[in-house]
């Protein structure tokens, strides 16, 4: 496994060079578009990764991938250093300090807004100027649906959670419920 401290050196440069050409946008599509295309064809990876196969051939395998599904000039050299220095198998952890990276340098915070039922439009932007009121920062909602939250919202922001919903209140009133419940010692029978 990748250490997070390698894969932010490469999303960090990655970011330098997009912010300072101004294609961030793009490049984060480009490379997204790619993790769609090694999920969907996980042999892909596994060919990048293998020693049995030729530096070459693996040369050939991505400027073949890169033909069929273009992508900007940077994104492609991007992948070809991640190729040169045998870190296309962790493509996806990569991509992931690279979202973040751009979304710091952006000034946004991306959270996590789980509910029981489908929010719409209007209740994704309430809760997104909500949230951005709270912190400080520009919040985009990554809306999921748990319909055994049975109401409210649990809210992940990085590692911080803040729960709302029925399913943990009516869990603390259980737990409350079965702390205060007095002990009866049990009855002597009497026959």
């Amino acid at each position: 496994m990748i250490s997070s401290a390698v894969a932010g050196r490469y999303a960090r440069s990655l970011a330098d060079v997009v912010f300072e050409e101004r294609v961030e946008a793009r490049v984060l599509e480009d490379l997204e578009r790619f993790r769609e295309i090694f999920a969907a064809v996980p042999d892909v990876l596994e060919t990048f990764d293998s020693p049995a196969v030729a530096r070459e051939a693996k040369g050939r395998l991505l400027e073949g991938l890169l033909e069929r599904y273009p992508v900007s000039p940077v994104a492609a050299n991007f992948l070809r250093v991640l190729l040169q220095n045998n870190r296309m198998r962790h493509f996806s952890p990569i991509l992931d300090a690279f979202g973040k990276a751009v979304d710091a340098r952006r000034g946004v915070v991306r959270a996590r807004v789980t509910s029981a039922a489908r929010l719409g439009e209007p209740e994704l932007k309430m809760v997104e100027a909500g949230l951005s009121r709270f912190t400080g920062a520009r919040v985009q909602v990554e809306p999921r649906t748990d319909p055994d939250l049975i109401g409210g919202c649990v809210v992940e922001i990085g590692s911080t959670v803040f729960d709302g919903s029925i399913r943990t209140r009516l869990a603390e009133v259980k737990r409350r419920l079965a702390d205060a419940r007095p002990e009866r010692a049990p009855e002597a029978r009497q026959d």
